[in-house]
């Protein structure tokens, strides 16, 4: 993982992006967070110097050796300007899928494949993705006490300084450059989020199936398990009779967090007294072929956003879309290619589109002949749209949805919206942290394992399409209205009137089955 070449590839990246908000944050975290350790910080890069100058293995600026030649890739900013011409070798390299590199232990090259399969490659091969092998998940500790909190800005200090004291432990344990850390609003606002989950649940389990059913409960990326624990821990308190009659199950892509949550999760949910509640399945919800005919309600938080993308752009004067392949050549370097031929996955992502919104979506041109022939005339203007980025994944987790769980009840929270995106229509945030700093780029083709590609989620589409797959009809709300109606918000007050609860993550929106 934190080979010299990997390390200097990150340096020479972070030197031309400087420190922005995590995108996981969503707030002002990063502000605050810089306040509470710049001393600390300082101290300890004097301190790395040091220990640089000594050993001469990180930050070396000595020539490579062959094998790590082989192994890393110099990596450099893509350009549409003054590419090579590989066309030779797009002709002779053989399609592949994230499929067919799943079993793959070293990164492909001399490959083409679609763009989905890079971004499902690159985060979730079980050999080097991003969620294999790269993230942390941030816990705080002990709760926050929000009613004797001052205000937000208190909340804000106290959130830095049990960052830095969770990394600085991690640190004490494993020093990384690298590491990926981030949270969630589970983790931040344990147990209250849970809790307001919770409540949702069962008043429509009671308003539908209970008492005829048992409460069955899948949910997707569950991390550490909190918001599992939350949940049942409320229900078992709350309602006794509808905890006998609660199943568990965590459906979990990554080996190493489903090693995690039979571990250690379960072993929480053991000392809880849930332990015959859980179940944990290590399986990529895309295999699933296993019909689950009874009623259930299917958990998805912060899940959307690392579904796997197409891309397209349209010909300025024809609007025809083309869709974007990745080519891989022998160095490990990426190109885009784009081709009118659209390949099934993407064609029927267009076709429920039109008929789920009647053709009313936003489309990365102009849509007047007269505003794409005035584009056209622009400096460099070439002859293809800004790039679209089409949740083709998500529209096969639907497809999963409704043939393998018909009488499912989908419970979703995303972000609506995303800062510092790449650029095009539906883009994602592409990112990955260095020494505790996060490091942005403009592009989605970056070496596979090591970057985040988180997308934002167009709530008016997706649900649209939602409806027409699965045959069920469902409401849309912002996150703040969602815990005004289902969170206990006094706990989550401070003492001014300010409630982290609900002024942050207001860029997420929340999707349920009615």
């Amino acid at each position: 993982m934190d080979s010299p070449v990997v390390n200097r590839l990150f340096k020479q990246l972070f030197r031309h992006h400087p420190s922005c908000h995590s995108r996981r944050n969503l707030a002002t975290l990063a502000t605050a967070l810089h306040n509470v350790r710049r001393t600390h910080l300082q101290q300890q890069h004097r301190h790395q110097q040091q220990r640089y100058n000594t050993t001469g293995t990180r930050g070396q600026r000595g020539a490579k050796s062959e094998t790590a030649r082989k192994n890393e890739s110099n990596w450099q900013q893509r350009t549409p300007l003054f590419q090579q011409d590989v066309k030779d070798e797009y002709s002779k390299y053989p399609m592949v899928t994230a499929d067919d590199l799943r079993n793959s232990r070293e990164r492909p090259r001399r490959v083409k494949m679609f763009l989905r399969d890079f971004i499902e490659d690159s985060l979730y091969n079980p050999h080097y993705g991003y969620f294999s092998k790269q993230v942390v998940i941030f816990t705080p500790g002990e709760p926050f006490d929000f009613p004797n909190l001052q205000d937000e800005l208190e909340f804000h200090s106290l959130l830095s300084k049990r960052y830095v004291q969770f990394e600085d432990d991690l640190d004490a344990i494993s020093p990384s450059d690298t590491r990926q850390l981030w949270y969630t609003p589970t983790e931040l606002f344990r147990p209250y989020y849970g809790e307001a989950i919770a409540r949702y649940l069962v008043a429509n389990y009671k308003l539908t199936t209970y008492p005829y059913h048992d409460l069955i409960l899948y949910e997707m990326g569950a991390g550490r398990g909190t918001l599992m624990l939350n949940i049942l821990d409320y229900i078992r308190d709350v309602e006794p009779e509808v905890y006998n009659r609660t199943r568990y199950n965590i459906i979990e892509i990554s080996s190493q967090l489903a090693t995690l949550q039979s571990s250690q999760l379960l072993r929480d949910a053991a000392n809880r007294g849930h332990a015959d509640k859980v179940e944990i399945i290590n399986k990529s919800i895309f295999d699933w072929d296993q019909p689950v005919p009874s009623p259930c309600f299917f958990l998805a938080f912060e899940v959307f956003d690392n579904f796997a993308h197409d891309v397209v752009r349209y010909d300025l004067e024809t609007e025809q879309p083309m869709q974007g392949i990745v080519m891989i050549n022998e160095d490990g370097d990426f190109f885009e290619f784009y081709t009118p031929q659209l390949d099934p996955v993407v064609s029927r992502f267009f076709n429920i589109r039109d008929a789920a919104t009647g053709g009313r979506y936003k489309v990365p041109y102009p849509t007047s002949s007269v505003g794409r022939w005035w584009a056209s005339k622009k400096p460099f203007a070439g002859n293809l749209s800004a790039p679209e980025y089409l949740p083709t994944r998500l529209m096969n987790f639907f497809d999963v949805l409704g043939k393998y769980f018909p009488a499912h009840r989908l419970l979703t929270s995303d972000f609506h919206s995303l800062p510092d995106a790449v650029p095009g229509l539906n883009a994602p945030i592409v990112q990955t942290r260095f020494q505790r700093r996060p490091v942005p780029v403009t592009t989605p083709l970056v070496h596979q394992g090591y970057f985040d590609i988180m997308f934002p989620t167009d709530f008016t589409v997706s649900e649209a399409m939602y409806q027409v797959i699965t045959g069920k009809l469902t409401k849309v709300l912002s996150h703040e209205e969602y815990m005004r109606r289902w969170a206990d918000i006094e706990l989550t007050e401070t003492k001014s009137g300010e409630n982290p609860l609900l002024s942050w993550y207001r860029n997420a929106s929340v999707l349920y089955t009615v």
